[in-house]
This record gives C-alpha cells, sequence and structure tokens, in this order.
C-alpha cells in the first residue's frame, strides 16, 4: 500500500485564490432562507436580552445617587427587586433564543446533508475517479457540524454582539462623552488587529479542515483494507504515514491556537487599558465634583457589561472563518456539474474537475448516470473488423447493442495522448450473447462501462435497440441494462437487499430465480438468518466467490433486455463455474449480453466472440473461428499472449 502520508500535498488548498468570508457566508442564504422568519425572531430576542444588560448599569445609577446617597432601606429594595426581575428576563430570553434556533437549524444541517449526497449520486463517475472518498466524508460530516454551530452561535452573536456594543457606545457617550472617547479609543487598532487575523486564520483553518480530509481518507483505507495490512504486515508503515498526517494537523491547530491567543490577548488588553484610562479620569472628576459617584458607577458597569461582547470577538472572528473555509469545501462538491437528464434534443454532458484518488466502488456499482454519443449506429457483422467504412444511415434501426465509430479517452489522460478505444464498431444482435476477449489493458472494461452510461464516449455513438443513448433518459438506461463488475461490491444490508438492489419492484421468487442462476441459493440458505443476513460492510464476511455470485444474482434478477458482465467467474471454482455457466445460459437466451472473458469455459458462453486489441476490435467471429484463424486470440486462450491472465 502506497505511503498515504503524500496526501496531504495533494489535497492543500490554500494556494487557491481566496474568497472573502461574507462573501463565502453568503452562499449559504438558500438554506437559510426557509427558516429565516424564526432565526430573525430568535436575534430579536437575543438583542432584547443583551439590551436588557445595559439596563442594569442605568438602575444602579439610580440606586446609588437615590436611595443609597438618602440612605432609604425601601428605594434599596426596590431598586435590587428590580434588578433581579432584570435578570430573570435576561435568562428567560436567551432560554427563548436557543428554543427558537435548535429546530430549524438541525433541519437546515439536514438539508444541507442530504443536498450534498443527491449531488454525489448524481455526479459523473469520472468525478469520484479524481476526489478522495475521505475528503467528501468530510464535507458531509465535520464541515457540516461546523457549519450547524456557525449559524447557532457566531451568526447570531456577531449581530446580537454588534448591536450591544452600538447602544453600549451610545449610552458611555450620554453619559459622559470625555471618558467615552477613553474607552473607543482601541477601537481603530483592533479593527486593524481583526483584519489581519482573519486572513491568517481563514487560511490555517482551510488547512486544518483538508488535513483532516487525508486523515479520513488514510482511516477508511485502512479499515476497507485492513487484511492487506496485516498480510503483508505494512501496520507500522501505515502507523507511520498516520502519525506523519497527525502531526501536520497537530502542527496547523497549535498554529491557529497560537493566532487565536494573539487576537484574544490583543483584544482583552486592550480594552482592559481604556477602562483603566476611564477609571483613573472618572475618579479625578468626582473628586472634582464634575461627576456623580452613581454616574461613574454606571458608567463603568456600561463598560464592564460590553467586555464580554468585545471579549467574543476573536472566537466568533475564527469560528466564522472555520466556517467560511467549511462553505468553500461544501460548495467545491455542489458547484461541480451533475449529469443532465437526456433528451432528444438536449444531449446530456457530463463534465468534472478536482484532485483525487479512485472512485469509491460503491458509486461504479449502482450509479448510471447519462451521457451523450454522437454519430450514427449501425450493425455489425462478423467479416466487419475495426478498419471497415462506416455505416451507412439507412442501418440506423439496428437492433441489439451497436457501436458505431466510438472513441474514448479518460478526462484525465494527458493532452495529445492517444485513445484508449479507437474506431470501435460492433453489432450484438438481439438475444446474442458476445463474448470481449483482450489482453490485460486493452480496455475491455471501459468499453463495457460505456454501455450503462459511467463514462462518455468521446466520439461515435453507442444505440439501444435503434435509440441513441443519448436520447435516453437515465431511468430507463438503468431499466434496460445491468452489469455485473468485475470486482464485485455488496453493502452493508442484507444478502436478498444487495440482489434486489438490482430489480426494481423484484419480489422473492424473482429473488430465488436469481440466486439459482448464480448459484447462490445453497450458501445463502446457510447463513444464520437465510438471505435476511447482514453481509457487512463490503461484504467481507462472504468469501470472494460468494460476493461475486451474490453480484451475478443481483445482475440478473430484473431480467434486463441487456446484460454487461465483465469476468463474472474468475472467482469460482470449477464446479461452481460448471453449474452457473449452465444456469447462465438459459438466461443469456433470453437477453442481449456483452460478456468479459479471460477463459476459454466463459469465452463458451457467448455465439460470437470480438477480439479487442490496441484500443480496436481487431476480429469478430466464434470461439473456433478465431481459435483456427487468429493467432493473437489462440495466444490469450492458450495463456501465452502478452498480458494474458
Amino acid at each position: 500500500m502506497a505511503d498515504t502520508a503524500q496526501t496531504t500535498n495533494q489535497t492543500d488548498r490554500t494556494d487557491l485564490p481566496q474568497r472573502s468570508a461574507v462573501r463565502s457566508l453568503l452562499r449559504l442564504w438558500p438554506f437559510i432562507r426557509p427558516v429565516r422568519a424564526r432565526l430573525g425572531t430568535a436575534a430579536c430576542v437575543a438583542v432584547l436580552a443583551s439590551c436588557i444588560s445595559l439596563v442594569i448599569p442605568l438602575v444602579l445609577k439610580w440606586l446609588v445617587d437615590g436611595p443609597v446617597a438618602a440612605r432609604d432601606p425601601g428605594g434599596a429594595w426596590l431598586g435590587g427587586a428590580f434588578l433581579l426581575l432584570l435578570g430573570l428576563a435576561e435568562a428567560l430570553l436567551f432560554g427563548l433564543r436557543r428554543w427558537l434556533v435548535a429546530r430549524p437549524l438541525a433541519g437546515v444541517e439536514a438539508t444541507m446533508r442530504e443536498t450534498l449526497y443527491r449531488h454525489l449520486q448524481r455526479l459523473p463517475v469520472a468525478f469520484h475517479d479524481r476526489w478522495p472518498s475521505g475528503q467528501l466524508l468530510s464535507r458531509g460530516t465535520t464541515d457540516l457540524q461546523l457549519l450547524r454551530m456557525f449559524f447557532a452561535f457566531p451568526l447570531m452573536f456577531l449581530l446580537v454582539n454588534g448591536v450591544t456594543i452600538l447602544v453600549g457606545a451610545v449610552i458611555l457617550m450620554v453619559q459622559r462623552w470625555s471618558l467615552g472617547l477613553v474607552l473607543l479609543a482601541p477601537v481603530l487598532p483592533l479593527m486593524v488587529l481583526c483584519s489581519v487575523f482573519e486572513a491568517k486564520y481563514g487560511r490555517a483553518a482551510r488547512r486544518a479542515q483538508d488535513q483532516v480530509g487525508d486523515l479520513t481518507t488514510v482511516v477508511e483505507e485502512s479499515v476497507l483494507g485492513i487484511r492487506i495490512i496485516k498480510g503483508f504486515g505494512r501496520h507500522r508503515s501505515q502507523a507511520r504515514a498516520f502519525r506523519e498526517l497527525t502531526r501536520a494537523l497537530r502542527s496547523t491547530e497549535l498554529g491557529k491556537a497560537r493566532l487565536l491567543a494573539w487576537i484574544w490577548g490583543c483584544i482583552t488588553a486592550l480594552p482592559e487599558l481604556a477602562i483603566g484610562g476611564a477609571l483613573v479620569c472618572g475618579a479625578v472628576q468626582v473628586a472634582d465634583g464634575e461627576l456623580s459617584a452613581g454616574t461613574l458607577v454606571a458608567f463603568l458597569s456600561t463598560a464592564l457589561a460590553l467586555r464580554w461582547p468585545v471579549d467574543s470577538i476573536g472566537f466568533l472572528l475564527a469560528m466564522s472563518n472555520e466556517a467560511a473555509a467549511a462553505t468553500d469545501r461544501y460548495f467545491e462538491v455542489l458547484d461541480e456539474p451533475a449529469v443532465q437528464e437526456a433528451g432528444p434534443s438536449a444531449p446530456a454532458v457530463q463534465t468534472r474537475s478536482g484532485t483525487g484518488a479512485a472512485p469509491s466502488a460503491t458509486a461504479r456499482q449502482i450509479a448510471v448516470p447519462d451521457a451523450p454519443a454522437s454519430d450514427a449506429p449501425a450493425p455489425y457483422t462478423a467479416a466487419r473488423d475495426a478498419t471497415s467504412p462506416e455505416p451507412t444511415a439507412g442501418a440506423v434501426a439496428a437492433q441489439g447493442l451497436v457501436f458505431s465509430g466510438v472513441a474514448f479517452r479518460y478526462p484525465d489522460a494527458p493532452p495529445g495522448s492517444p485513445p484508449l478505444l479507437r474506431d470501435i464498431t460492433l453489432h450484438i444482435r438481439p438475444g446474442e450473447t458476445m463474448a470481449l476477449v483482450g489482453a490485460t489493458g486493452s480496455g475491455k472494461t471501459t468499453l463495457t462501462a460505456l454501455v450503462p452510461r459511467l463514462y462518455d464516449p468521446t466520439a461515435g455513438r453507442i444505440s439501444l435497440d435503434g435509440r441513441d443513448l443519448a436520447t435516453i433518459s437515465r431511468d430507463e438506461a438503468r431499466a434496460m441494462v445491468a452489469v455485473a463488475f468485475e470486482e464485485p461490491t455488496l453493502f452493508s444490508a442484507t444478502a436478498a437487499e444487495n440482489v434486489l438492489m438490482g430489480g426494481a419492484g423484484a419480489q422473492d421468487d424473482e429473488l430465488r430465480r436469481a440466486l439459482a442462476v448464480a448459484q447462490a441459493d445453497g450458501f445463502v440458505d446457510a447463513l444464520p438468518a437465510g438471505s435476511a443476513t447482514q453481509v457487512g460492510e463490503q461484504g467481507l464476511s462472504l468469501s470472494g466467490g460468494q460476493r461475486q455470485r451474490l453480484a451475478l444474482a443481483r445482475a440478473v434478477v430484473g431480467r434486463p433486455r441487456f446484460l454487461i458482465l465483465d469476468d463474472p467467474l474468475s472467482a469460482l471454482d470449477v464446479h461452481t463455474e460448471a453449474l452457473v455457466e449452465a444456469a447462465l445460459r438459459q438466461v443469456l437466451s433470453t437477453t442481449t449480453a456483452l460478456v468479459v472473458a479471460h477463459r476459454p469455459s466463459t469465452v463458451l458462453l457467448a455465439d460470437r466472440v470480438a477480439l479487442l486489441s490496441g484500443g480496436r476490435i481487431a476480429a469478430v467471429g466464434t470461439h473456433h473461428e478465431l481459435l483456427r484463424d487468429n493467432p493473437e486470440y489462440a495466444a490469450l486462450m492458450s495463456g501465452e499472449g502478452e498480458g494474458a491472465r
């Protein structure tokens, strides 16, 4: 297993152009808009509660200059009771604010998570080929938790504290403008410091969140690949790679802590110095008789009431920048163009960008994005080969599965590199089974992936029963084509649920038929709860052959019109393979099938064989014809060909 510590460099995007935190956070408005009334009410309640705290110093002024100076116990008790009522009102209002925001914010987070998941399902497989799964997981979990915290606290209190500071400053200036100017002296330096802090902290927050995604990727790969790690004794190297990533994250978090400590120290020290200066000036004015003691007490009480709103600026800005970074990361995925629904006048187009590693097996197994193709389809006969002229327009309505002049190059291939597939022209007649044979790396799996629209042809056209794939909706394509991949993927569900995933509305009788075809009914019935047994994540509680048979059952359960099988019997023993082949012949007689084959026993299931070589169809014929007339095919079947399996 490769050293995953290199992932850090792949996903560090702090060098990208930085969007301002405000502009980033404004992109969340569509999610906030449905609950804006309740959040606005909560904000008003919080502002009212915060302003109540500014009334308390005015009551203190009245107490000191009135009942206390006049030695009036009744007035003092009245003032104390009024202060108690104000405190209770403030506490109740803050509790009401919390109740008002709890439910709608949980709904906003759920909506954002569902939106991200739906969009991921609609993105082309090419996107998943490039993005590490850990980066996607962290965006759907950690980043959304940061945003919920931002909605619940910083978003609200940036407004509340801003209003509180503004109202408090007016009260201070009204009480004694000279002392008010002393207290407001640190405002300009604090604004400059906060601006510098915001820029630095925003980059550090983005770096930390990307590193969390890297760690998530490493953990996921280590858990899924635990057998490989243990089997090859690689636990120390994996632990070392993980340790390097955790140390990098720790270094970033410590840098964030230093920045936060620096700004918090400045935000705390400067106002404290101003309060000290105001206290000295006020005491001098009281001694000179220019200011009453009550006014000084009220002034200082108001200044102290503003300490929390001012002191909180540091970590509110920090949380806001973390939320802005999380927002940018979230929308990096949502901004990726999804596969559009195909239509007769508007072929679908799929694009993608980003960085990353291998696609998730889940996406390969169940995602069927639709994509465009071009040019006219035409039939293929055994006499034609890859160098034959283009089909005529009269052959457009050919039935079955038709590849016409198809070419394909992976989107991330180097510019100017030759296509992996070129001028693929092939006609699989209705009810016919075509075996696809070729050396390893010749493009067999890539060619089969074009049929269920996992990728788009870069040239040419694919048609199903005379209909261009570009005019077939995604749902209809899923109903027409079923695929069993070479690497079977199962989900954390029951055996029955994994199989029935291949056929919408399939019932128990279809389940039993599919299990029998795949020769999986025996071992499924022997499971502790039969077909209701949970097979575990990736189906790792089953053997490789059992997983492959369940994947085959999933492909045939829906009785598809077109069946794509990518080496479906590679993990089976000879006896089971013979039983599955016998059952498969009955299924293949009722569908149009393309079967990737590496062994003669699998090739014999097919009516004809197509040899894929050098990205082109080199020959088409029966197994015996090619074995007799084509040296390359004969070498592949004997296991002597270059790259033969």
